[in-house]
């Protein structure tokens, strides 16, 4: 991906280490890889201003995997013969920044993305090794791509999920492009001026920032300080004898 004259200055200029960073973006398309996925075009300019500071990037496609419904970690647990879920949350876990990228439908996410969040949710009552939840340390952002309108009531959703799960959300943590309503080209189709507009490039670049900055700083200092927030000290009352017990 060519980043703009603007974004290769702002890359030349840092003077932080992100080298010991590593991100993950979770492309919540409907379509399977090697089908072009707009919102994977989207997601190759935060991607490549990431790699250019050193930060190790992965990208997948949840589509592309068996992933069960449900709101426990290993499904096949609970009576269904595949869920590659365990695999995508070792990568999840390995990820200091976590982005959850999507098209609308429906002035929605995506179905896909619903289900990502779901199961996200399912491992959230894990603990670290400080006895906190298992995404804590960790920040989340957001990209969204469109034909409609929705990018910012599908941003406020992923976002807040993303923080009652425990992940940090930084200052401007999300970006989106819309094309004209109703029919018409697509993010990366010929003369949709997706690439090129200003609007969605400048919030794109200040979410990726703010991901880095914030993700450096949270690991330089440890994480969140675990005072106050240990569910290994504190009985919170659950039955966890009971079904699908709610993870706060």
């Amino acid at each position: 991906m060519k980043l703009s004259d603007r974004q290769e200055a702002m890359c030349e200029s840092s003077r932080w280490d992100f080298s010991n960073l590593r991100a993950l973006f979770l492309n919540c398309t409907l379509k399977r890889t090697p089908e072009r996925s707009h919102t994977q075009g989207l997601i190759e300019i935060s991607k490549t201003i990431m790699e250019k500071n050193g930060v190790a990037v992965d990208v997948l496609r949840p589509v592309d995997f068996h992933i069960a419904y449900g709101v426990y970690g290993d499904m096949k647990e609970h009576g269904y013969e595949q869920d590659e879920w365990p695999e995508i949350y070792e990568q999840v876990k390995a990820a200091d920044i976590l982005v959850l990228t999507s098209p609308i439908w429906l002035g929605e996410k995506s179905s896909v993305c619903t289900k990502v969040i779901e199961r996200l949710y399912s491992t959230s009552g894990d603990l670290n090794r400080h006895g906190q939840y298992a995404y804590y340390g960790r920040v989340g952002g957001c990209l969204i791509t469109g034909n409609e309108d929705g990018a910012k009531h599908c941003s406020m959703n992923i976002l807040y999920s993303l923080q009652h799960l425990g992940y940090t959300i930084p200052p401007q943590a999300d970006a989106g492009w819309l094309g004209e309503a109703g029919p018409g080209p697509s993010y990366l189709d010929e003369g949709s001026g997706g690439p090129e507009n200003d609007f969605t490039n400048r919030n794109t670049t200040f979410m990726t920032w703010n991901l880095l900055h914030l993700a450096r700083m949270l690991k330089e200092a440890g994480g969140v300080p675990a005072h106050g927030n240990q569910r290994s000290e504190w009985d919170a009352g659950c039955r966890f004898d009971a079904p699908n017990p709610e993870h706060r």
